[in-house]
This record gives C-alpha cells, sequence and structure tokens, in this order.
C-alpha cells in the first residue's frame, strides 16, 4: 500500500531551523556584553559567596554548615548521623550532599586537617596525610559540634552580627559567626576563585591570641617574637627564614618550608618517619621513594613500607650495612616531598572586597570587627536592661495604691479596656500597663512589689555602667582581651610543629654522594651518547656507531661533571653525567632524543660542558652572523633541566663553539671564500636570543658552512684570508689552502 502522506499537523517539529535548509538568524553581541552579562556576575558569585573566606576565618559553606549543627542543638546534645546533618544543611546550602559532605570531613576531628577541630566526629573520616584513605559514607558515620564552638556562638543571640535571609527567603542565616579569637589565622583554609585564590595556613591558638592582646594593647608591637611561625596538624618542622617570614607577615604572601620528622632506631637499622609536611601525602612519599629505587638513585635503602596503625603515622625504611641514616635523611629531603614549601596568600574579603593582608593588617581588621560585635553585644544588653527598668518604674506605680489597681481591674466592664484604664489611672504608658496587667494575683503582694522596685537602683546602676562600656574603647579593648586569655586558658595546645633553623640543618650535597672518576663521552651525529671509562676504553677502543653515522664530539672529563646538549630548535638541555650509565665502545649509546624527551623531529646540534659557566659560546650562522654569549647566561639557580631561548631562531645555525680564550678562527663559505679573524672583535651578549652581529658579508645565493680553529685548518697563505676589522668579505679560497669540493 502506498504511504499517506502526512499533514501540516502532523509532521514532526525541528527545533533547528538548519535542518529544514532554513538560515538561522544571528544576533551578533559585543564580547565585552557577554563578559559583562554572562561572566561577571559567575566570576563575582564565585569570589564572594564560596572561595574566598571572610575575616571570621569561614567560607559561606563552612558557616551554613556549622550554624546548622548549632541550630540542631548539638552544641550540648549527643551526636546524630551525618546524613541526618547534611539533610538540614541543604535548606542553607543549595548545593548537593557531596559537597557539604566534603566540608564536614575537612572540619572534623577524625580527618586532622585542622589544629581546633570544629566537628567532634565518630568513625572512618579518611586522614589528611593520605591521598587513598577514603572517609566512610555519611550514613555510617556521626558528629556534633567540638566545645571551642562554643567561642563561635557565644554572641549570636545577642545582636552581634546581622543575619540575612537563606537563598529561597525562608530562614535567616548570619552573615558571619562573632568568634572571639582570630580564628582567619587558626584555621588553615585555602580556596581557588576565578581571577584570585587564597591560602591561609594556621597558627598556633595560643600564639594568636598572645599576638592580638600585644597588638590590642600596642599596634606597633614586634609580631615576629610572638607568633613564632605556622602551625600545623601533621607536625613536621618549619624551617626558619627570618626574612621569608617578615615577608609573609608584612605582605601576606611568600612561602615556607617544612620537612618531616624522623626517628633512628639503631637495634633494627631502620628509619621511622612519623611526621609528614602538611601539604603531601604518605603515598606521595612512597611513589617517589620507590621511584628513586627503581632509577637506582637511592641504592642506600633495601625496603621501604607504611606501617601506619591506630597510634599514629609511621613510613618505616630499612637501610643498608653501612649507610649513615642522616646523609640519607637530607638526601631524601632534597629528592622527595617529605621537605616541601606551602605557599602563603592570605586573601580575605573584607566588606564584600577581596584583600591581600598581612598579619598585622588581618590583626588590625579582626580587632576592628570583633570591637563592632562586642559594642553591638552591649547595646543589645542596654536595651534590654532599659526596657525592663522602664516596666518596674510603672510597677512603682502600682505600688503607691495596689488596691485602686485592683479596683480599676475589677471594674472594667471589657477585657479590652483594662489597660487604657490602667493607663489612665496611674499615668503609665501602654507597655507598663501591659505588664502590670499580666501579673499573676498571688503576685499583687506588698513583698513582691517592694522586691521587683529594689531592682531599679541596681538597673540603673548596671545601665550607666554599659552606657560608659559603649562609649570608653579602652573599656572595649579590656573585655576583648579577657576573652582572648579565657579562649587561650581553655583552647590552647602545645605547638605541634617545631622550628628548626637553616644553620642547624647538614644539606644535602648532590655532589659528595655521586662517586668521582674519570670517563670519555662521546656524541655522534645522529644524536646517541656514550660514557666510558678509561679501562673500558683500553679494552676496546673501536667505537660502534649505525650505518652512515659517525662521531660528532668527544671529550675527557669526570663522571661528576655537568652536560650541556644545545639542539636545532634553540633548546637546551641540562644534565649531570651521573644521570648516564657507563657504556662500552660496542654498543650504540643512549639515544638522546628518547632519553631527554625531546620534541618531535628535535636533533642534537653540540654538546658543552660548562665546568664553572667561564668562557663563551659563540654561534655562527648561515647569514653571516655571529653571537658571542657568555656561558654564565645558561646557568640556573634551580633544577631546571630544559631552557628554551638557547639561541637566535633568525637564521639557520651553521657552527657552535665553546670559547674559553680568544682565538682566531677560519670561516667558510659556500662561494667559497675563506675569512680569518680573531674571536676579541666579538663583543659578548647577555641575551642568549641575540642575533649577533654580521662577521662575514655574503651574497645573496652564498651562506656560512662551517668554522674551524685556524690550526685545524689547511690554509698556509695566512694574510690573504686575515681580516682586522668586521664585517668582511674574505677571499676566495685557494686550491692548495683547503678542500673546494667539500665546501660546496
Amino acid at each position: 500500500m502506498p504511504k499517506k502522506k502526512q499533514s501540516d499537523e502532523n509532521k514532526p517539529k525541528v527545533n533547528n531551523p538548519n535542518v529544514l535548509g532554513l538560515r538561522a538568524e544571528v544576533q551578533e553581541q559585543l564580547i565585552t556584553d557577554t563578559m559583562e552579562t554572562n561572566f561577571m556576575p559567575y566570576a563575582m558569585s564565585v569570589i564572594l559567596s564560596r572561595a574566598i573566606p571572610e575575616i571570621d576565618g569561614f567560607k559561606p559553606s563552612h558557616r551554613k554548615l556549622l550554624y546548622t549543627m548549632y541550630q540542631m542543638g548539638l552544641l550540648t546534645k549527643a551526636r546524630t548521623k551525618s546524613a541526618n546533618i547534611v539533610g538540614q544543611t541543604m535548606r542553607l546550602n543549595p548545593h548537593g550532599d557531596g559537597p557539604i559532605y566534603d566540608t564536614m570531613v575537612r572540619l572534623s576531628k577524625g580527618y586532622g586537617a585542622l589544629l581546633h577541630p570544629f566537628v567532634d566526629s565518630k568513625g572512618n573520616f579518611g586522614k589528611v596525610y593520605s591521598r587513598d584513605m577514603a572517609y566512610a559514607a555519611s550514613r555510617y558515620t556521626e558528629a556534633k559540634l567540638s566545645s571551642i564552638c562554643q567561642e563561635l556562638f557565644r554572641d549570636l543571640d545577642q545582636d552581634a552580627v546581622d543575619f540575612v535571609d537563606n537563598y529561597d527567603n525562608t530562614m535567616k542565616e548570619p552573615s558571619l559567626l562573632p568568634t572571639t579569637y582570630p580564628n582567619i589565622l587558626v584555621s588553615a583554609n585555602q580556596g581557588i576563585a576565578v581571577g584570585m585564590a587564597s591560602q591561609l595556613c594556621g597558627f598556633n591558638l595560643g600564639e594568636v591570641c598572645d599576638a592580638a592582646v600585644a597588638y590590642l594593647k600596642n599596634p606597633d608591637c614586634d609580631l615576629s617574637s610572638i607568633l613564632l611561625g605556622p602551625d600545623f596538624p601533621t607536625g613536621g618542622e618549619v624551617v626558619y627564614d627570618q626574612a621569608a617570614m617578615e615577608e609573609v607577615y608584612r605582605t601576606g604572601r611568600g612561602s615556607v618550608r617544612i620537612r618531616g620528622k624522623y626517628r633512628y632506631v639503631k637495634s633494627e637499622n631502620v628509619v621511622e618517619i612519623y611526621e609528614i609536611p602538611y601539604t603531601t601525602t604518605v603515598e606521595a612519599i612512597l611513589d617517589k621513594v620507590a621511584e628513586l629505587i627503581k632509577a637506582g638513585k637511592l641504592k642506600e635503602v633495601s625496603d621501604m613500607r607504611d606501617e601506619t596503625d591506630l597510634n599514629g603515622l609511621k613510613l618505616a625504611i630499612d637501610l643498608k650495612r653501612g649507610v649513615d641514616p642522616e646523609k640519607l635523611m637530607a638526601k631524601l629531603y632534597k629528592a622527595t616531598t617529605l621537605q616541601d614549601s606551602i605557599s602563603c596568600n592570605f586573601n580575605v574579603l573584607i566588606a564584600g572586597t577581596p584583600k591581600v593582608l598581612g598579619v598585622r593588617e588581618l590583626l588590625e581588621e579582626w580587632c576592628a570587627w570583633r570591637t563592632g560585635c562586642v559594642r553591638r553585644r552591649v547595646y543589645f544588653t542596654l536595651n534590654k536592661k532599659k526596657d525592663k527598668l522602664h516596666l518596674l518604674k510603672g510597677l512603682k506605680r502600682i505600688l503607691l495604691d495596689i488596691d485602686k489597681a485592683i479596683r480599676i481591674i475589677r471594674e472594667t466592664e471589657n477585657e479590652a479596656d483594662v489597660v487604657p484604664n490602667l493607663m489612665i489611672g496611674f499615668g503609665i504608658d501602654q507597655v507598663q500597663a501591659e505588664y502590670v496587667a499580666e501579673i499573676r494575683l498571688r503576685n499583687i503582694n506588698k513583698e513582691y512589689i517592694l522586691k521587683r522596685v529594689q531592682e531599679t537602683e541596681a538597673l540603673r546602676g548596671e545601665i550607666e555602667d554599659l552606657e560608659d562600656l559603649v562609649e570608653n574603647p579602652s573599656r572595649v579593648r579590656k573585655v576583648i582581651v579577657g576573652e582572648l586569655g579565657d579562649v587561650k586558658k581553655k583552647y590552647a595546645q602545645p605547638r605541634r610543629t617545631s622550628i628548626v633553623y637553616e644553620h642547624e640543618i647538614t644539606p644535602f650535597n648532590e655532589e659528595e654522594d655521586i662517586p668521582d672518576y674519570p670517563v670519555t663521552v662521546f656524541l655522534s651525529r645522529e644524536g646517541y651518547f656514550k660514557k666510558i671509562t678509561p679501562q673500558s676504553l683500553r679494552m676496546a677502543d673501536t667505537q660502534k656507531y649505525k650505518e652512515e653515522d659517525g662521531l660528532r664530539q668527544s671529550f675527557e672529563t669526570t663522571s661528576r661533571a655537568e652536560v650541556m646538549f644545545f639542539t636545532n630548535r634553540q633548546q637546551v638541555y641540562k644534565c649531570r653525567l651521573s644521570d648516564f650509565d657507563d657504556s662500552k665502545a660496542s654498543v650504540l649509546g643512549d639515544y638522546l632524543p628518547s632519553r631527554l624527551g625531546m620534541d618531535p623531529e628535535e636533533a642534537v646540534v653540540s654538546m658543552v660542558l660548562p665546568g664553572d659557566y667561564s668562557g663563551a659560546l659563540l654561534f655562527f650562522f648561515e647569514n653571516g652572523k655571529a653571537a658571542r654569549v657568555d656561558l654564565s647566561a645558561y646557568a640556573t639557580t634551580s633544577n631546571r633541566r630544559k631552557l628554551t631561548g638557547a639561541y637566535s631562531d633568525k637564521s639557520p645555525l651553521a657552527a657552535m663553539l665553546h670559547l674559553t680564550e680568544d682565538r682566531e678562527l677560519a670561516l667558510y663559505s659556500s662561494e667559497p671564500r675563506a675569512l680569518i679573524f680573531n674571536t676579541s672583535l666579538l663583543s659578548p651578549k647577555s641575551t642568549r636570543t641575540t642575533q649577533g652581529v654580521q662577521v662575514m658579508t655574503m651574497k645573496p645565493k652564498f651562506r656560512l658552512s662551517e668554522v674551524r680553529y685556524l690550526e685545524d685548518t689547511a690554509i698556509t697563505n695566512l694574510p690573504r684570508y686575515r681580516c682586522r676589522s668586521l664585517p668582511a668579505a674574505g677571499a676566495l679560497l685557494k686550491e692548495e689552502d683547503g678542500d673546494q669540493m667539500r665546501l660546496l
């Protein structure tokens, strides 16, 4: 049967007009408008409402979780299931249960990421020092608030901070938590926003309280003598650098070096690492040690294992006989994350504006904010007492004639008229009349009323004292100092991270660890490299190469020497000869492009042994230019293995020489011409990528083809080719002065 045609109503609707062959209308929009309307609101939301902590030391997610637990009564009640807490927090935090539970885990005692955890946890919450130890699901764990949270919520019901609507305007939540101590400096915090980040390291609570007290008494006090340095929950040691620490305290930016702690068990010949840096994990250390053992760079270790148990972290390293544990640990500190640096970026939201502040500025902001909280709390108490005094003044009027008050109430026909009649009868206002009308019958006696009235004088004294407190900044500071003293007395703990000074550390000397013996190195034209000892060379000195390959360079040196390989992509790779195994003349050697991880089609063009980085490198280009670059330009203070921009890329490289003293060179062009000049005519340059100066003037169709030391040439008529100034064209090469055909 033939198919029926579909009517227009039954035809499928197509959302994409291009499918029907129609042209879609494209509306142009400026990228600046798109950024302003779409991207900027997102960026500001991440900065202000997610990633950057505020002056109370919390991000919004932390604050919402802790306030929810406070509302659930978990400051005094027994623990409840974490899943229950997560579900309740969703009323304030519009996220899934996963991120909320992650937040709880980080704040928990079991995880151990904070010096003073806010969540008293029960169950498996993982460990901050382990990458693979996963925490249990929220239905298995339990939690409540730690006792230190009393200092977060103490003034919350006394109007110390503002309350704002939650995301759907059904609840109120605090905009900040009125912490009675500078939690911003005690609790470590980090966050990545859009275009900015924050990294706050924690300090010891006792030291922070002392620093805040000292600042309140003298804003110009020496904080570095009170605040010794960061304190981390995983312990370890801070390698104290006074200049670096003062930079962090002053600017809020910088880095702090930390390292693990170990002990040597002589009877078992075992090193036990029991504290590691806050920035690393057990698995990262084990993986790196295994990598070093596999590469043959850690021959002193026979085995390493994780013996962490309920007693705490422990990594055991079995040493081979005769190994010095101190030298081994110095090597591990250098080669692994057992010694690491933590970056500091004290970026904090101050009144909705992100600011990077030093420690003194953070204390200044916190003290100003805390002063405002205390004043608001005092105002709240003051108004309560004023209201009570006002009621007692009305009650005092009733004392003059209690029978009259009873008669007015009894003779009033309508209940609604009781308060107005009392107001008229005693000359009191509505609030006072309401209070009198609500007094129970059993309390309408002179004894009760006299006791209430006697409170009036005490209240007047308290109100005067509170008014003086509000108006007297020194008294407010004294209140804050007293609160800080109480916090230190209740919750301060000894430092977990000890301080060690630079001069107390024995640095690892890589040179001493590398055996020193003479070697000869060979580089072939196709990039094969060999390091051979004199004994091996005496046994067989005929080098093996691939077909059509041959020797490019050869040097006699020692196994501790550094070597640089220059490539045709204007890059240089730096290595130590100890990184290569001893080889034999009968093997091809290491293929450098693979061994050094070079880019595709990148090849080695020269090998240089820099030594003490004295002398210079001469680069000759096919356009006739030459550049003299001091070898010191390639020296690096870090362990960088690859440098880009090793020489200019404006013209192909014709030759490269390592110059230790000025010498005479012979340049050959493809015309063929030859030119002899002294390298003293070339001025050294400090920039590696300099194009150099014109040495040999070239005709358009010819190029500079070869450069030799003068003594290595066959030139006999030297004056013919020698020049006294540059640039020069050189002279046509005569047959008796060289092999012309080789140069074509």
